[in-house]
């Protein structure tokens, strides 16, 4: 019995030896975990644009193409305008052409009247007629000569009548014609007046519903925008770090000077200066300045001028934008344009490569 006491009693003692020789966080008492987790301890991913700048980020390109299809509908009634314009020229040249014609149409009337009643005095006989009858043989060949005039008369009397009657029916068909063409114009632009008015008024309400700290720094990404593609641009040109820059001719540098000379001025839809310009009212007035008329719209200088490689550029060309060809700017070389953007915007220089190149036009070619 004093064996078995004395048995444990040593167990107990080399146990409590033992315990007393581990190391001490063995046996200290649990704490609350205080190391960062493996997904803290890791190190952190680059993060992305914040919810607000995704949010920026999608308003602008909103904002863009609104403006963009404003532009597009501007280029639609600027055209309806200038085809309305030629229109009334036309109508108006037709009214005068009518009025000639009708004026005309009494005179060989009264002439043939004039013959008719001469004829009847002299018992349906033309006074030629009656020398024929005559003895005298100097007379008679007198007759036959005026007979032959006086038949010669008549007949270009009737063949001016008929003409001229034949025209004022071709004019008065070509005036309803026109007509007809004026009305459909102004009905393209009123729609076309409609749709510019929308989009712009859409995009405004986009942007005023932002603060001021998200109206700057959408300018930015806007900028931003602008020099990642005019870097993209500048980087597939032989020359990256200016671009193109050809020699321009004596009318170039004249467009050139006149497009600078307008920074500054307001975007207006429409406007072809002198205090504000729409893109294609801006480039079209430069190179009618520089004594070289060209299309009014973007659409019909792409259309209608003959076009370049975008390598072969020199100063004064016109850089048609986007698939639509609705925006036109002015290359002023060293890589860069100077347009008129959208509304709200000013006259100012670009990079030529901001935006989407559709191909370059060059108006002195």
């Amino acid at each position: 019995m004093n064996r078995r006491h004395c048995a444990a009693a040593a167990i107990t003692l080399v146990c409590a030896l033992g315990l007393l020789t581990l190391p001490a966080q063995a046996v200290a008492a649990p704490t609350p975990d205080s190391s960062p987790s493996p997904a803290a301890s890791a190190p952190a991913a680059p993060s992305g644009p914040s919810s607000s700048e995704r949010d920026l980020e999608k308003i602008r390109q909103e904002i863009e193409t609104l403006y963009r299809k404003a532009g597009a509908a501007t280029d639609a009634y600027n055209l309806a305008e200038e085809q309305a314009k030629k229109q009334s020229g036309e109508i108006v040249k037709l009214a005068k052409a009518i009025v000639d014609g009708q004026a005309k149409i009494a005179e060989l009337k009264d002439r043939a009247g004039a013959q008719a009643r001469e004829q009847y005095r002299n018992g349906g006989l033309p006074p030629g007629a009656q020398l024929v009858l005559s003895d005298d043989p100097q007379l008679f060949l007198d007759g036959i000569n005026k007979v032959r005039t006086s038949q010669q008369a008549n007949k270009t009397v009737l063949a001016q009548l008929t003409r001229t009657q034949e025209d004022l029916e071709t004019y008065t068909q070509d005036a309803s014609s026109n007509w007809q063409k004026l009305e459909s114009n102004r009905v393209r632009q009123a729609e076309a007046k409609k749709k510019i008015n929308a989009q712009i008024a859409a995009a405004e309400k986009l942007e005023s519903q932002l603060e001021k700290k998200e109206r700057d720094r959408l300018r930015q990404l806007e900028r931003d925008a602008a020099n990642r593609a005019q870097s993209a641009w500048l980087a597939t040109l032989p020359t990256p770090s200016t671009g193109v820059s050809g020699e321009a001719t004596a009318a170039g540098r004249a467009a050139v000077a006149f497009a600078s000379a307008q920074i500054g001025k307001p975007y207006v839809w429409g406007a072809t200066g002198p205090g504000s310009y729409d893109c294609s009212g801006l480039t079209s007035q430069a190179w009618a300045a520089a004594g070289r008329p060209i299309p009014r719209t973007s659409q019909e200088q792409w259309r209608l001028l003959p076009r370049i490689d975008i390598q072969d550029m020199r100063p004064g060309d016109l850089i048609i934008y986007h698939a639509d060809a609705s925006h036109v700017g002015m290359y002023v070389g060293d890589g860069a344009i100077v347009h008129s953007p959208r509304p709200g915007r000013h006259v100012t220089l670009a990079g030529a490569g901001s935006m989407k190149i559709l191909g370059v036009v060059r108006p002195d070619k």
